[in-house]
């Protein structure tokens, strides 16, 4: 079939399965919520997104792309389909743009951001009403556009160190 927009995602291999789903059932409600076509490549983790023809939105390409990459970043398929509300975002933090390919400092930074028993992601995201997954070198963040972007200031405080109280404080103050 051919597409007028098409655009093209990768995702880890290992995660393929997910974005699939038990008997395609992940891969079939975003070709159906979004009218697109998904082919996937199990091999490579490439995807590639064509906007079917009787589509309302042909950005929602786009969209589904922001989807598949969310579910490539560690999110659960619940979580991730909260991208189908149209005022929701999604953004990645490379942890390489800090720390270059430092993987202790990474894996340093990511238990910082992920806290004992994942205290830490859960304040971040109950204080910024945001989504927040933690893998590998990326820190993926869902939620509406101004949410996400006080997200994104708290984790980068956290990235350069700042302590945890003082994070969830500057947060308290920036979304009262």
């Amino acid at each position: 079939m051919i597409h007028e927009t098409r655009v093209n995602a990768m995702i880890p291999r290992e995660r393929v399965g997910v974005l699939i789903g038990p008997k395609g059932s992940v891969k079939s409600t975003i070709e159906q919520k979004l009218f697109v076509d998904l082919e996937i490549d199990s091999d490579t983790g490439s995807v590639y997104i064509g906007v079917k023809p009787d589509s309302p939105d042909p950005s929602s390409a786009l969209r589904a792309k922001d989807l598949v990459l969310a579910i490539g970043r560690g999110f659960s398929p619940s979580r991730a389909f909260s991208l189908f509300n149209d005022d929701y975002s999604f953004d990645i933090v490379d942890l390489h743009d800090y720390f270059g390919k430092n993987e202790a400092e990474i894996r340093r930074v990511d238990g910082r951001i992920i806290g004992r028993e994942g205290r830490a992601r859960r304040n971040l995201e109950e204080l910024t009403g945001t989504l927040i997954s933690v893998s590998g070198h990326t820190v993926s963040v869902i939620g509406t556009f101004e949410s996400v972007s006080i997200a994104k200031d708290a984790l980068e405080k956290l990235i350069e160190g700042r302590q945890h109280g003082t994070v969830y404080k500057f947060l308290r103050i920036s979304t009262d």
